[in-house]
């Protein structure tokens, strides 16, 4: 299948209605209405990547030309193709996962206070975090008692959930950004451990600033993009453009009903909005 340009192709195929309803598994939104959706991956070698994938705790089902493996509160996608390499070298580092027990992982050490890394067959990075980590907790700037934010501090619940998506930012914009993020999907603004980030359901934004950490932009690399599933998508993206959003592709409906639009934010970051992914 020919690859349509912003990672089109998955949200077409998945857009045909073929996912079952067990992958339906992305968080409640926030008031805004978002919360984290996917993950678009592009990989040489689909099979090699779903097996790492599924090691980690995901379930995996085909849909045409990809491959979705569903984890609580995210779906991470593989689509067959070239990229310019994985995520360290470009604005967004790295993707972590909470783990109940790095023990119960195969083929991990843990590198200290119950954190590691793993890593693909193509070498892209993915932290994990078990619950005898102090790097999990997440306390919110205003210190409102938020039963969202609360699952950082609380005992994980299943094997394994998503945890956090770091950005390495090479000018010094860390506030910027983190205020850039809360505003533009309603995340709640605070310190996950000692970074500055916004938390939105299903996952925690981190924001560190790393001059020489390379800052490509997404698109183009093996984490070609990031997903969030949004409420009321078409007026959702009205509300970004008023605030001055410009689309790199706008708000539109499949054949199926699904919705979605793409943006890039302020740094690089690709990010598609979809609305009927929860749904499938």
């Amino acid at each position: 299948m020919r690859r349509l340009t912003g990672g089109l192709t998955v949200l077409v195929l998945l857009a045909g209605g073929a996912v079952s309803p067990a992958l339906a598994q992305i968080a409640s939104s926030n008031e805004a209405g978002v919360a984290m959706g996917h993950l678009h991956y592009v990989v040489r070698d689909v099979e090699a990547n779903t097996a790492f994938w599924v090691a980690l705790g995901g379930e995996a089902e085909r849909v045409a030309a990809a491959v979705v493996i569903t984890f609580p509160d995210v779906l991470v996608i593989l689509e067959e193709g070239e990229s310019a390499g994985g995520t360290e070298g470009s604005i967004l580092n790295h993707m972590a996962f909470r783990v109940r027990s790095l023990a119960d992982v195969a083929a991990v050490e843990d590198r200290g206070s119950g954190v590691t890394n793993v890593f693909s067959p193509e070498d892209e990075r993915i932290e994990l975090f078990d619950d005898t980590s102090v790097n999990l907790n997440f306390t919110r700037d205003d210190g409102a008692a938020d039963p969202v934010a609360r699952r950082h501090n609380e005992p994980l619940v299943g094997s394994i959930r998503a945890h956090h998506l770091h950005l390495y930012l090479v000018d010094d914009a860390v506030e910027e950004a983190q205020a850039w993020y809360a505003e533009m999907f309603g995340g709640a603004p605070g310190i996950r451990w000692r970074y500055d980030a916004v938390d939105l359901p299903g996952i925690n934004f981190n924001f560190s600033f790393n001059p020489d950490a390379g800052g490509a932009p997404t698109k183009g690399r093996m984490l070609d993009h990031i997903g969030l599933e949004v409420e009321n998508l078409e007026e959702f993206c009205r509300g970004l453009e008023a605030k001055g959003v410009t689309f790199d592709v706008p708000y539109r409906r499949s054949e199926s009903g699904i919705g979605y639009a793409f943006l890039t934010d302020p740094w690089g970051v690709t990010i598609a909005l979809t609305e009927g992914l929860r749904g499938l």
